[in-house]
């Protein structure tokens, strides 16, 4: 058995690591399963996986942690959480939240929390069954 791991000390780490998570990771998979449900106004990707994707330092993240906007059914985004955990190999979390609620964060501290820390927003595909 052998033992590798990726030298992130060389310069064209953090561009290949970027190239790799835009063609293969978590954005490109979550935006192509969500764009197909009705009511996903926006998608944005918190916690580890945006910290780690934000050059912030830390282990692999485990799961990937969703927040969408928006008015979508709870059993489509479900669906959508499993089909991605079966692409990417990692856990899926998909939370949503009415665009009120996102407006209006002033006194939820889960809500505060997510704002204060990196966001990565996830690109949907308008027309496409939306």
């Amino acid at each position: 058995m052998r033992m590798i791991s990726a030298d992130t000390d060389v310069v064209v780490a953090r561009p290949l690591t970027e190239l790799l998570a835009l063609t293969y990771g978590p954005m490109a998979v979550l935006g192509e399963q969500l764009s197909g449900i009705a009511g996903v106004e926006e998608a944005y990707i918190y916690g580890s996986w945006a910290a780690r994707y934000s050059g912030e330092g830390g282990r692999v993240p485990n799961d990937v942690d969703v927040l969408i906007v928006g008015t979508a059914d709870e059993d489509e985004l479900y669906d959508a959480a499993r089909a991605a955990e079966g692409q990417l190999g990692r856990e899926v979390s998909i939370r949503r939240l009415s665009r009120t609620e996102w407006a209006s964060s002033e006194g939820d501290p889960f809500l505060e929390t997510v704002k204060a820390r990196p966001l990565v927003r996830i690109k949907i595909n308008e027309g496409e069954g939306r």
